[in-house]
């Protein structure tokens, strides 16, 4: 008789690397745990989070009695998925069933299981017209920019940086991986390359008022010879000088929400709430989808259409033609 668990189960992590039930199987599924992370997924993004779905997963797994790997079944799947329905977003657990499908069909052909138990398993349903990412009003984005006090090299990096992200809609993660030879001439005009998903090199005119921005940067940290280096780099304490390390986005985001607090921006914004922000105020000012998504480096235009948000407001004169 299968294990099948109550919808009303925590799912809490597992501390460990390598969970229980895997590393119960042998050997072999153990390295091919660990291979299906290390080898198949490049990015270190999707890396963690497919790790921590996964690791997530096997410590329900402990918590109802499913003893062996080979003991996981189509239904432990959908109850799993179930469970989740009460503490994760639809888009959230669709991307746990993903990380699980593609781990079991490595372990498929690892000829450590037989079959795959989440290849079945419906995720729910998901449709989104509109993106979730908070967006500031060019006006807000302009306070929050103006709000910082150039007084040391953490302000200078943390206006470009921002700036970057709005000017440029480059990915946090693009941004960061940035060195400093990625600015460049290019004729009379600056370039950026960014180092986008999937390994996309993708390369954007500089607006006026980033180029602007990254070369105050620049000359007052005193990195323009340092061609190979990262461009936004990490502080040394509290100081506001810089160090040879790069910034990473977790440090990223809480400048983001440092910053926005000191501009009094009481919207809970992000990293990628300057990407949206920056691609909502050009479809604004009549920029067409088709130039945002290249611009954006989105494969897809439904995901360029998430940000559009022009048409969406309704006047005050529509709404009073309710006559009641």
């Amino acid at each position: 008789m299968p294990v099948v668990p109550s919808r009303t189960v925590v799912i809490e992590a597992d501390d460990r690397l390598l969970p229980r039930i895997v590393a119960d199987a042998g050997d072999t599924a153990a390295k091919r745990f660990l291979e299906f992370f290390a080898v198949t997924i490049r990015n270190k993004n999707t890396r963690a989070a497919y790790l921590h779905a996964c690791r997530l997963f096997f410590a329900w797994c402990d918590k109802v009695g499913i003893e062996q790997l080979v003991d996981i079944e189509p239904i432990h799947v959908a109850a799993y998925v179930e469970a989740m329905d009460e503490s994760h977003s639809a888009p959230s657990i669709k991307q746990h069933l993903a990380a699980l499908r593609m781990l079991f069909d490595w372990l498929v052909t690892g000829h450590v299981l037989a079959t795959n138990s989440a290849h079945a398993v419906r995720g729910p349903k998901h449709s989104a017209l509109r993106g979730k990412t908070p967006v500031l009003m060019p006006e807000q984005a302009r306070l929050l920019l103006d709000s910082i006090e150039l007084t040391n090299e953490v302000a200078y990096r943390d206006r470009a940086l921002i700036g970057l992200m709005v000017f440029s809609f480059a990915r946090i993660s693009a941004g960061l991986g940035c060195r400093v030879e990625d600015y460049a001439p290019r004729g009379k005009r600056w370039w950026l390359t960014l180092h986008e998903k999937g390994g996309k090199r993708h390369e954007m005119p500089v607006h006026h008022s980033l180029e602007e921005y990254l070369d105050d940067y620049i000359a007052f940290a005193g990195i323009k010879d340092d061609a190979k280096s990262f461009l936004f780099r990490a502080a040394n304490g509290r100081g506001g000088e810089l160090t040879d390390r790069p910034l990473d986005r977790f440090k990223a985001y809480r400048m983001v929400r440092r910053r926005a607090r000191n501009a009094g921006i009481m919207e809970k914004i992000g990293n990628h709430t300057f990407r949206a922000t920056g691609i909502t105020a050009y479809l604004e000012a009549g920029g067409t989808r088709e130039n945002a998504q290249n611009m954006a480096a989105h494969s897809d235009p439904k995901t360029t259409m998430l940000y559009d948000r022009t048409g969406e407001e309704v006047s005050l004169d529509e709404v009073e033609r309710i006559q009641i």
